[in-house]
């Protein structure tokens, strides 16, 4: 490329240093229009004074080429070997030799009594000749080496410190003493972050290490020892979110439970309109005995008192029979309707029987003035009514009850599987039965004017009292002490259990009604271990395994290798039996508490 005076300052004033300048100033290198043709002592404050403007170079014959440079040269200046001199020829025509000085630099200065040119090595245009002389030569293009694509290296990168210390395994001690350098962040509005050349930081895992195939190892043995726990991890999770499950739906089957086992269940709306309606048969018949003081109305009144008492203990019961298991009482409190019904046939027996007798029988040693029995046929028709009506209402439960339970009606009755229902029905069959006696018995007295019919008919109701009340105690006992399911309803768990594949045979079994339609089950199973191995396997890389066991040297590692397994076997074996439990709860809702033992 032709060099012109112009064009070569204009680049050094563009690229050259302070102490470039200086040196070419020095060398009495002609540059400015105010310096044009003297040789500068000193730095001119101003760069943009050194370029040369066209009118100032009319002295300048011809360009200078770079292989015309090489020539005038034995040198470049700034390279090793003895120093050159340099002619100067001052402004009074007196030619001086100076030393030429060595500087690390890329300007060039020939020896030509007109004209000193600063070039840039790189350059290259073929030799001037005859023909080409006062003629400016053509440039020639030179191919730069661009950068290859394709090429891959690490020599220029950088890693952070985390990735140093998971990829190489290396400690933050490990990285003291390495270079590093900070790097922009990449969040935003974040300081720089912190890194370390790459090359360096595998140098030094060479060094912890020992050499690049034991960091390998170590790397592949970690990361199984990783994907076990993450395996394991990843069991355990599945478990918790299946009990998790579990629990949702027994949460939330308890809720619909207590629904519809509570007062606002069948049961419990009958029990409430119960009280409510022999609450005000008590006070009509009350008013009807102090009004003609008949036995026989004493005793319905006593009878309609008992009954009112005793079916605010049976609404307590079942309220009471709905609330959670605690501490206290793990199973809950599913018998209290069994307790409730015991307090109220006992009541029944002491309260309602004992002074109905007592009255009939006061009746019959002393009798005592009659009044008109006009209000009080009145009393019973209306008690008549009210009674069979809350008996009704008894019934359709106890039926619908034995259709869902697929029972017969009279079994579901004499196995008092409601029994706070079962008390209700037994009162108001007896209420029922108490007022045809009545009646039939004042109408008797009032015909013939005796008071023996009245008398014996509060007997008569007594003995149905205490027929009905001894009943009462006898289903509730039975509940109280623990009875057996059903023997085809225990058949069913049985057969459901022992179909599962993990069980071989199950022993011991028991189904305990725990009252309020709750069963208790318990079995002692025998565990398939070939299947329960084969369900963990399942869930393990086989082949990762296998390379493990490969690596033992000793007994002590296979050791641990068959105790962690085993303890994961038996971990197993727990997560299978939540599962057959769910599945039998799921079949059998009936089944509050299941307790399955292994053999």
């Amino acid at each position: 490329m032709m060099l012109r005076p112009g064009q070569i300052f204009t680049l050094l004033s563009k690229n050259a240093s302070r102490h470039q300048w200086a040196m070419a100033q020095d060398m009495g290198i002609v540059a400015g229009p105010n310096c044009f043709r003297r040789k500068l002592s000193g730095y001119c404050p101003r760069r943009d004074n050194f370029v040369i403007p066209p009118d100032a170079v009319v002295v300048h014959k011809r360009s200078i080429t770079w292989s015309q440079l090489l020539s005038a040269t034995d040198k470049p200046v700034g390279t090793d070997g003895p120093k050159k001199t340099v002619k100067e020829e001052s402004e009074d025509g007196v030619i001086t030799d100076r030393p030429q000085k060595a500087k690390d630099s890329k300007i060039i200065i020939i020896e030509e009594p007109i004209v000193i040119v600063a070039a840039v090595p790189g350059d290259a245009t073929p030799p001037e000749n005859e023909k080409d002389k006062g003629k400016e030569a053509k440039p020639v293009k030179i191919k730069r080496v661009r950068v290859d694509l394709t090429k891959t290296s690490l020599e220029r990168n950088f890693i952070t410190p985390v990735r140093a210390m998971s990829d190489f395994l290396l400690k933050p001690s490990d990285l003291d003493g390495l270079r590093k350098t900070k790097r922009r962040s990449p969040i935003e509005n974040e300081p720089p972050i912190t890194v370390y050349w790459r090359k360096d930081v595998e140098s030094r895992a060479n060094e912890v290490w020992g050499d690049k195939e034991k960091l390998i190892n170590e790397i592949v043995r970690r990361e199984m020892e990783h994907r076990s726990y993450q395996q394991n991890m990843f069991s355990v999770k599945r478990q918790l979110r299946d009990y998790l499950k579990m629990q949702e739906r027994e949460h939330s089957r308890d809720e619909e439970f207590a629904k519809e086992s509570g007062l606002m269940g069948p049961s419990g709306r009958v029990v409430m309109t119960a009280v409510v309606i022999n609450g005000c048969n008590f006070v009509f018949k009350l008013a009807a005995w102090l009004y003609t003081g008949s036995h026989s109305m004493f005793a319905e009144s006593v009878h309609s008192l008992a009954d009112t008492i005793n079916q605010l203990i049976l609404a307590y019961g079942i309220y009471k029979s709905t609330q959670r298991a605690d501490v206290e009482h793990p199973y809950g409190y599913s018998n209290m309707r069994y307790v409730a019904s015991l307090i109220s046939g006992v009541g029944i027996f002491c309260v309602g029987t004992g002074l109905s007798i007592y009255h009939g029988v006061l009746g019959l040693v002393d009798p005592a003035p009659l009044e008109d029995f006009y209000w009080a046929f009145f009393i019973l028709g209306g008690s008549l009514l009210s009674e069979g009506a809350t008996l009704i209402m008894a019934v359709n439960a106890i039926r619908q009850g034995a259709a869902r339970h697929n029972v017969p009606f009279t079994k579901y009755i004499l196995e008092s599987r409601d029994p706070s229902v079962n008390v209700v029905l037994l009162e108001d069959l007896a209420a029922v039965l108490g007022v045809v006696v009545c009646s039939t018995c004042m109408g008797l007295t009032h015909i013939y004017g005796s008071h023996i019919p009245d008398a014996v008919g509060s007997l008569l109701v007594g003995g149905l009292l205490g027929g009905v009340a001894s009943f009462i105690i006898y289903s509730n006992v039975a509940g109280l002490v623990g009875r057996s399911i059903p023997y085809d309803q225990l058949e069913k768990i049985n057969s459901e259990l022992e179909s599962d594949v993990m069980v071989r045979a199950i022993h011991d079994v028991k189904g305990i009604d725990m009252g309020n339609f709750l069963v208790r089950y318990k079995a002692e199973i025998d565990f398939d271990g070939r299947e329960l191995t084969r369900s963990y396997l399942d869930k393990q890389d086989l082949q990762m395994m296998l390379n493990e066991v490969r690596t033992f040297k000793d007994i002590d590692e296979l050791e641990g290798f068959m105790v962690k397994h085993g303890e994961n076997i038996v971990d197993l074996m727990g997560g299978e039996i939540d599962r057959i439990e769910l599945k039998l709860r799921t079949k059998h809702p009936e089944i509050r508490h299941c307790d399955l033992e292994i053999l």
